[in-house]
């Protein structure tokens, strides 16, 4: 195959593609409106009109699989499975070994329009410098207070120390002069001299 005949063999690919894509847009879009037409309507009607029958009223060995149709909106489908939980013994009794079995979410304990710090990719940050920043302004606060209070408090000081003169100290008497030690002498060592001795020892 030449190369021209390649080309024009994706081309015509493409432009089928395109095509088949233009159609499933077209038609999720009508399903889409139908669906939101539906949804606005009572359910009654809505099951009269797909013939359907009452979800709550169905029981084990019903066919469920009608309310899968992409035109049925979503409550319905959530009642009929509702309804296909309750009505087999094997899905409604769980035997506690299923993983995902319980309801892991904090859905009723997380309070009505409640806001948090926490940002994505910054956690509490910017919570956390808003603290900062507040407690270093309060900070400041009490450092401009004691510097005004220590400042009239040293003014009043100095103001007292120049009306008020301090009264000279009395001298102190002179302590009397110490006699000095008397320094004691070594004693004199006494030699003897033997007459049986020889001449040049001693005792």
């Amino acid at each position: 195959m030449s190369a021209g005949a390649d080309f024009w063999a994706r081309r015509r690919a493409a432009v089928a593609a395109e095509a088949r894509a233009g159609e499933e847009a077209e038609q999720e879009a009508r399903a889409a409106e139908e669906r939101a037409a539906l949804e606005e309507r009572p359910d009654e009607e809505v099951l009269a009109e797909l013939e359907l029958p009452d979800p709550d009223s169905m029981k084990q060995g019903d066919d469920f699989s009608a309310f899968m149709s992409d035109a049925v909106p979503q409550r319905l489908r959530r009642r009929a499975l509702r309804q296909l939980w309750r009505s087999n013994p094997v899905l409604a009794n769980l035997d506690n070994l299923v993983d995902y079995g319980e309801d892991y979410t904090d859905a009723a304990l997380v309070m009505e329009n409640l806001q948090s710090a926490y940002q994505v990719g910054k956690g509490m940050l910017k919570h956390l410098e808003a603290m900062a920043e507040a407690a270093e302004k309060a900070e400041k606060a009490v450092g401009e207070t004691v510097e005004d209070e220590d400042g009239a408090a040293g003014a009043e000081a100095r103001e007292l120390a120049v009306a008020v003169e301090p009264e000279p100290l009395p001298a102190l008497p002179e302590a009397p002069a110490m006699e000095e030690a008397p320094v004691a002498r070594a004693k004199p060592r006494m030699r003897f001299a033997f007459a049986d001795a020889e001449p040049g020892q001693a005792a």
